[in-house]
């Protein structure tokens, strides 16, 4: 059998690729397995090469982040473990919250509140989850609910207004 690439030499070596859910078998010459052989590891050098620079530049874009409110670096962050500010929350959002969800399991505060503010705090939690229910159900086209939805946070926030009032 002669080599598939040169249609010269005997094939001595027979490969088989999967391209695109398709196997292709080849049978080729020790000259043509060869050249093969450099090009695919050109290739697997070159893609290498490729993602550890990427991957290099994100490391580097996350360790130059800084608040703009403080001056605390991303990196200053991960050495110390605590944030400097408020804003810090903000800078750092996008490595912060998979962070603490994986911590604690949420991203939001769901411990002790002070007794004053309890009844603003959990009408604050139920408008927050009624608007989350909200954006859901318009997701996912359901309008009747998103409809009665609405109408739940519009009722607690007239009701919050009229708290505020008294």
């Amino acid at each position: 059998m002669l080599c598939d690439i040169c249609h010269k030499n005997i094939a001595t070596v027979h490969l088989t690729e999967i391209i695109n859910d398709k196997v292709v078998e080849m049978h080729i010459c020790q000259k043509c397995a060869k050249e093969k052989a450099d090009q695919i590891q050109e290739q697997l050098s070159i893609s290498d090469l490729l993602g550890g620079l990427v991957e290099l530049e994100e490391k580097r874009e996350r360790s130059f982040l800084k608040c703009s409110n403080c001056g605390l670096t991303y990196r200053e962050f991960k050495k110390k473990g605590r944030l400097g500010c408020l804003n810090c929350y903000l800078t750092f959002k996008e490595k912060l919250f998979p962070l603490l969800k994986k911590i604690h399991g949420a991203v939001r505060h769901t411990g002790k509140s002070p007794l004053n503010l309890k009844g603003e705090i959990s009408l604050q939690d139920r408008l927050r989850d009624l608007r989350e229910r909200l954006e859901r159900a318009i997701k996912l086209e359901e309008y009747e609910e998103a409809a009665r939805l609405r109408d739940q946070i519009k009722e607690l926030e007239r009701n919050k207004d009229i708290q505020r009032n008294v």
